[in-house]
């Protein structure tokens, strides 16, 4: 990029951010730069004997949150990355686009190597430096992640023998009266700033309380689907269920009258980003691709409310 194309181009963002503009200051809530050392080796080719050159690897983290903040396929981000005076500028205004191949193989190398746990890792201690650590306990919650289940009879082989259009990891689970096909997001939100701290995906039939995110020291609070089952966390708030000639009594109501007021909270997370980032739907076939769009999503979701925490501290 020339100088004066540089300088031009800025000089267009300064005006375009007068009118507001939100995402211009989520790139400056986190140390990106401390990212870098976790991802050094995740090329290879990096022995300067020719050959294409790697892009960034920060960039390219960066290009991961945008993906999922806007709930875009890698097309559909190439193009936006070209187009948007303000993906330029979260991006740090790059020279050079990667194409929709290089961001599906960038994010295949990430599952491969395990990196995507690293910087999420990462990203959590960073969290807690800014004194956001947990105090009053923490929520646990899953929803269901849709996948197409494809056209192929409902005996078709899954996993690595599958050759078919069909999701090779997702599964049929039913609740209430609807059911549901693909994965399953498992998250733990911190109670006080309402920050996602932990998370898994599964397919969508295994049971929610087959996933405890808790750990010992904690508070944990969940609704009646975790009911019977015992959590690492050192104090158990959840929702008792009554069973069969065993109805609830007069405290366990009130205590689960207690606990609603504050489980709901992590509905929220699931809500921002299945209706604004549009996560709510996966294209991809296996549960590691599946996570790792997941964990952007709650990347992008953590990036929004440590802004909000920014404007209004807790």
């Amino acid at each position: 990029m020339s100088t004066f194309f540089n300088f031009a181009i800025k000089d267009e963002y300064r005006r375009f951010a007068q009118q507001g503009n939100n995402l211009g200051t989520l790139s400056s809530l986190i140390d990106w730069e401390r990212f870098r050392p976790l991802l050094s080796d995740l090329y290879t080719n990096t022995e300067g004997k020719g050959g294409r050159p790697n892009y960034d690897v920060v960039f390219m983290i960066k290009l991961m949150v945008l993906q999922q903040l806007y709930g875009l396929s890698d097309p559909q981000l190439e193009r936006e990355v070209y187009d948007r005076l303000s993906f330029r500028h979260f991006l740090d205004y790059p020279t050079k686009i990667p194409d929709a191949s290089t961001i599906w193989l960038f994010r295949e190398r990430l599952i491969k190597t395990g990196k995507e746990e690293l910087i999420w890792t990462e990203f959590q201690h960073q969290i807690d430096q800014k004194g956001l650590t947990i105090h009053r306990g923490v929520i646990q919650d899953a929803s269901f992640i849709t996948a197409d289940p494809g056209h192929a009879p409902a005996d078709t082989p899954r996993g690595k023998d599958a050759k078919t259009r069909r999701s090779r990891d997702g599964t049929w689970a039913k609740k209430g009266s609807k059911s549901h096909f693909g994965f399953k997001l498992h998250i733990l939100m911190d109670k006080e700033h309402q920050l996602i701290r932990r998370m898994a995906t599964t397919p969508a039939s295994v049971h929610d309380s087959k996933i405890d995110l808790s750990r010992s020291g904690e508070t944990v609070y969940r609704d009646k689907g975790y009911f019977g089952v015992k959590p690492c966390a050192s104090m158990d708030k959840t929702m008792h269920r009554g069973v069969r000639n065993h109805p609830l009594s007069t405290k366990e109501k009130r205590r689960n009258r207690a606990i609603s007021r504050i489980r709901p909270l992590v509905e929220r997370p699931f809500a921002v980003m299945k209706k604004v980032f549009r996560a709510g739907h996966v294209m991809v076939t296996t549960c590691a691709r599946a996570h790792i769009k997941c964990l952007f999503s709650c990347w992008g979701y953590n990036l929004k409310q440590l802004q909000t925490l920014k404007r209004w501290p807790v």
